[in-house]
């Protein structure tokens, strides 16, 4: 039953996909009737602005920039600068785009920044600014608060803070205080004018200022936080780097000016990837669990939280886990991400009759061309027959290179979406 249980894993994680897309959130949710603008509970008349001005940012960059544009109506002066893994399929003369990097910025990273800055220091009170954000964005899109520092120490900057085994909001509370265009300072950079910023968020809902860095949102961390993590977590910074720490200021704080008329809608989080796993668990006649309690712990940590807390479900049953884990890389890795890292060290414990999978909702797990993995109690015994050695790979941080010869790897390319990871554990599939 082991390959059948897999490959009801993949449907699940298939079909919520398929529910959660940009495409239909901007559909749901985002509307222009007789020239106004609504979005969520906000309402824009287009015909008060002489300009709209868009910038979109991060993995959805390209989709949700699409779906956004094609709801506006034509005839609008419209500016954009697009920085996302891929570019949108019909980009105007007026449409900037720009393949920043990740998860390490690269040059692009830097001009879509510097692009961004200078149309928005044009936008005024007649200017509608739409700031399209979705996670990946912290690296794709940056400009330093201090210009000294060079792009291949601000790329060993960002090494330093992924591979460190800090969460997600620990690690960007680093990067806003030593950014131009993170923690409010984007919407900064438009100060007098109207911005409504949609969110594709793949952070927690309480943290929405960490999704990209938060380069629209009031900040909610601090300059003081930043420095007691740096000092933790980053003892061997380049010395341009060390050499601003002195010199940072706060970032904008929820009075700042630059809030003033400005609002935000989530269109999509992982709530909605979840629920919709679920909708497709019960489907298929499981009793579903959802249990977020493991989000942004240590991989080995989370995955014997989630055998335990299965454990204590009985017959045909599904638990859902939302979130992401975290590793800390050696400085000398194979292939694979946290999810697939996750998944290869689970399989050691798996009981009979269990399966994990474990997946990111953008399609690119680390470095490797997976999203995720599944595997169950067959998983071990397989590599074995293969002559694989599943300790070895963990130890090397390799994982998805064996499970890749296992076929126990989920390939799907990046999926122009993101919403932060997903495990769906089943037992009893068989029942």
């Amino acid at each position: 039953m082991s390959e059948a249980s897999r490959q009801i894993a993949r449907q699940i994680f298939s079909e919520a996909m398929a529910a959660t897309t940009v495409e239909a959130a901007c559909e749901r949710l985002l509307h222009v009737r007789d020239g106004v603008l609504r979005a969520g509970a906000y309402e824009y008349d287009l015909a008060a602005f002489a300009s709209v001005q868009i910038v979109s940012i991060g993995k959805a960059g390209a989709t949700l920039f699409e779906a956004v544009r094609r709801i506006l109506p034509a005839g609008l002066q419209v500016r954009s600068v697009i920085c996302a893994p891929f570019p949108p399929q019909t980009l105007a003369a007026s449409d900037l785009y720009f393949a920043g990097g990740h998860p390490l910025p690269n040059a692009a990273s830097l001009e879509a920044a510097k692009a961004a800055l200078a149309m928005l220091r044009s936008a005024d009170t007649k200017t509608l600014v739409l700031f399209l954000i979705s996670g990946g964005a912290s690296a794709m899109f940056e400009e330093p608060i201090d210009p000294s520092i060079p792009l291949d120490d601000l790329i060993e900057f960002y090494r330093q803070l992924v591979a460190s085994g800090a969460t997600i909001r620990q690690v960007n509370t680093v990067r806003k205080h030593f950014s131009a265009v993170k923690g409010g300072r984007l919407a900064a950079a438009a100060s007098a004018a109207a911005k409504l910023t949609l969110l594709i968020s793949d952070v927690p809902a309480d943290a929405l200022d960490a999704l990209a860095s938060g380069p629209t949102l009031p900040d909610s961390t601090t300059l003081e936080q930043t420095r007691e993590l740096i000092e933790e977590f980053l003892p061997s910074l380049p010395a341009s780097i060390r050499a601003v720490i002195p010199k940072l200021e706060e970032t904008p704080k929820p009075d700042d000016t630059a809030f003033k008329g400005a609002e935000h809608v989530v269109l999509l989080d992982n709530t909605a990837l979840l629920e919709a796993a679920k909708e497709s668990a019960e489907r298929m006649g499981f009793t579903v669990t959802i249990d977020n309690g493991c989000d942004d712990w240590d991989y080995e940590q989370a995955a014997a939280y989630l055998l335990e807390r299965l454990s204590r479900l009985h017959g045909k049953s599904c638990l859902l886990s939302g979130g992401e884990v975290t590793v800390r890389l050696p400085a000398v890795s194979g292939a694979g991400g946290r999810n697939q890292q996750l998944a290869l060290f689970a399989t050691a414990s798996l009981p009979l009759g269990t399966t994990l999978l474990s997946a990111g909702s953008d399609g690119i797990d680390g470095n490797s061309v997976a999203a995720g993995a599944v595997v169950d109690d067959s998983t071990t015994l397989r590599a074995q027959e293969k002559t694989l050695d599943p300790a070895d790979a963990l130890a090397r941080f390799d994982a998805s290179t064996l499970l890749a010869a296992l076929g126990d790897t989920i390939v799907t390319g990046p999926s122009g979406n993101n919403l932060r990871d997903i495990r769906i554990l089943l037992t009893g599939a068989d029942t």
